[in-house]
Parts: structure tokens; C-alpha cells; sequence
């Protein structure tokens, strides 16, 4: 069941929205991150992924201009979008890889950068996570689903 306002289902997803999910994302990374609930690149994420799907809660997929024609680099997000499809795991595209790297911690001058092109969110071991903002993402995700955009995309804004 799709729970979309009339504006939303003529004219797409709303750029408040939009921006609501976006700081969903950031307070998803930022509980996560501490409980080490965050695995990030995209050969990692696919192992975790391929050992227990049932754990990841949410999968961002990450791009920006310098790898956007990585042609082996689509392949990877073609399969990990499959993947995720076939588990119910929810899918949002993301931009703004340094902003995401902020998030994450992971932005070190003059070191080798982390490979965030793939970042899955999971539970933490102990028990299921019930935060609010990854209800947030959840329901964005079924209502894009609904629209039949099924990856949708998120600006990560920067601060």
C-alpha cells in the first residue's frame, strides 16, 4: 500500500522531502557508525551481503563525476541493486561522495581514500533496530517503489 499525497503521486517525491530523507541518512550513519553497524566499499559490502542479507537494513549506493563512467564499477552496483532487490533491502543512490565521507569519518588528507562507492547499514548484533530515521528511509523507499522508482536518489547536502 502506497501511503502518497496527490501532489506527491502527479509530481514525484518533493524537494522537503527529499531533504527530510537526507538528514535521515545522516543520523542513520551516525547511530550506526559507533554500534559498527556500517560496512563500507563495494567488495566488502558484497561479502557481508552474500553471508547474512537478512541483517543489512539499508544499502546507499554512492557515485560522483570522476567514476560515473566506470563501466566495472556499474557492474558491481547492478548486481549489489539485484541483490538487494531479491532480499527486500532497501536501495537509495547517493551523491555527494565527500560529504558522505564526512559522515562516515572517513575524509583523511593526503591518505588513500576509503571506497565508499557502497555502504550497507545493518543490525546490531544484539537486537533489531527500531530507529525512527531509518523508518523514515523505509517509507521513502516504498513510496518511490510505488512511483516505480525503484533507486531513488538523495543530495546529500553539504554543511
Amino acid at each position: 500500500m502506497c501511503n502518497m499525497t496527490f501532489e506527491e503521486t502527479c509530481g514525484g517525491i518533493s524537494s522537503e522531502r527529499m531533504e527530510t530523507v537526507s538528514k535521515a541518512i545522516e543520523e542513520i550513519l551516525s547511530s550506526a557508525l559507533p554500534q559498527g553497524c556500517v560496512t563500507a566499499g563495494v567488495y566488502e559490502s558484497a561479502k557481508s551481503l552474500n553471508a547474512d542479507p537478512d541483517n543489512v537494513v539499508l544499502c546507499l549506493l554512492a557515485t560522483d563525476e570522476e567514476h560515473a563512467g566506470d563501466v566495472a564499477l556499474q557492474i558491481h552496483f547492478t548486481l549489489i541493486q539485484a541483490f538487494c532487490c531479491e532480499n527486500d533491502i532497501n536501495i537509495v543512490r547517493v551523491s555527494n561522495m565527500r560529504r558522505l565521507a564526512e559522515i562516515l569519518g572517513e575524509s583523511q588528507p593526503g591518505g588513500e581514500p576509503e571506497d565508499l562507492h557502497c555502504v550497507l547499514v545493518t543490525n546490531p548484533p544484539s537486537t533489531s533496530w527500531k530507529d525512527p530515521a531509518l523508518g523514515k528511509v523505509n517509507t521513502f523507499c516504498q513510496d518511490c517503489r510505488c512511483l516505480d522508482q525503484w533507486l531513488p536518489v538523495i543530495n546529500l547536502p553539504d554543511r
